[in-house]
């Protein structure tokens, strides 16, 4: 009887926790979930999105999108208006308290890579990232 192969998609989950350890306590000091900073760092990054956009991009599902942003439009972080010429369409946007937000958090977020850079390595984390930006390329 053979032995199963390595399970990728279990990998990929155990390293995305091992990478978060990193970052998640600097979240946590701020009462940010890691859905809502990943919302915000999208919005700072590409500007005003629809929401099917940024539920995309940030890998939030549709259904946990709309609670993530209510909080954070509760929060004043972020803000939601339908465009004037098609009521179905919605955009989201940061507030001016969204962006300080992403501006006060930057140091810290930027001190946890260079703590990981240097248990990782940059050469690593580089051959990493390409070839996290490969598989997400193809398509089944």
């Amino acid at each position: 009887m053979s032995s199963p192969r390595p399970s990728l998609t279990l990998s990929l989950l155990q390293g995305r926790e091992a990478a978060m350890a990193f970052f998640r306590p600097s979240l946590n000091a701020r009462d940010l979930t890691e859905q809502q900073w990943r919302i915000i760092r999208i919005l700072r990054q590409r500007g005003e999105l629809e929401g099917h956009q940024l539920a995309k991009l940030t890998c939030i599902l549709k259904p946990s999108m709309s609670g993530v942003l209510t909080r954070l439009e509760r929060d004043g972080l972020v803000r939601r208006w339908r465009l004037v010429g098609d009521q179905r369409r919605v955009l989201v946007g940061l507030t001016e308290q969204g962006q300080q937000r992403f501006v006060e958090m930057s140091g810290d977020m930027e001190q946890n890579y260079r703590r990981l850079v240097e248990q990782f390595g940059e050469e690593k984390l580089g051959q990493l990232l390409k070839l996290l930006d490969e598989l997400k390329a193809i398509s089944p």
